[in-house]
């Protein structure tokens, strides 16, 4: 099995990249993680509703452009499912049980994902109608999947 995290824009404070090598160390023994970070579009502050869908077209060439063709597509959408660790736990190892081994997660820029990413999407996942800090959902996803891989086996962690 093998999880791609695609994420809009570089990771620079040293707490989040403590915090994810933590989680790929701890996810080793499951599961291959490859983390692959696009460059965000630079924009002005305040932009009108067009110049927004630009930024995030360009931003989704670069990220359409990472996808493999049999991965799964699971993006992350503040309008997307919610679930709960033991569901998404569940929803995971049943896309597993029907063959699926090569599973991508997709967390967009600031101003989220362009319509032809959605449309690549095999699962639209929400862990929270709040807005997060995209570094901060990178070690909260990694998080969930190390829960996830727990719960199905059966290991100790999740309470």
């Amino acid at each position: 099995m093998k999880i791609t995290i695609i994420a809009v824009g570089k990771l620079k404070e040293k707490y989040w990249k403590q915090a994810i090598a933590e989680y790929e160390k701890r996810l080793s023994a499951y599961t291959k993680i490859e983390i692959i970070e696009v460059p965000d579009e630079k924009a002005p502050e305040n932009m009108s509703d067009k110049e927004i869908e630009q930024v995030k077209a360009k931003e989704g060439e670069r990220i359409l452009a990472k996808i493999k063709p049999q991965s799964t597509v699971i993006t992350l959408e503040i309008q997307g499912k919610p679930l709960s660790s033991e569901a998404f736990a569940q929803e995971l190892d049943q896309r597993m049980t029907q063959g699926a081994s090569d599973f991508t997660f997709i967390i967009g820029g600031s101003n989220g994902l362009h319509q032809s990413v959605l449309q690549q999407s095999n699962f639209a996942l929400s862990f929270s109608t709040m807005t997060f800090p995209h570094q901060m959902m990178r070690v909260i996803l990694l998080e969930q999947v190390y829960r996830a891989f727990k719960i199905n086996r059966g290991e100790a962690y999740h309470k």
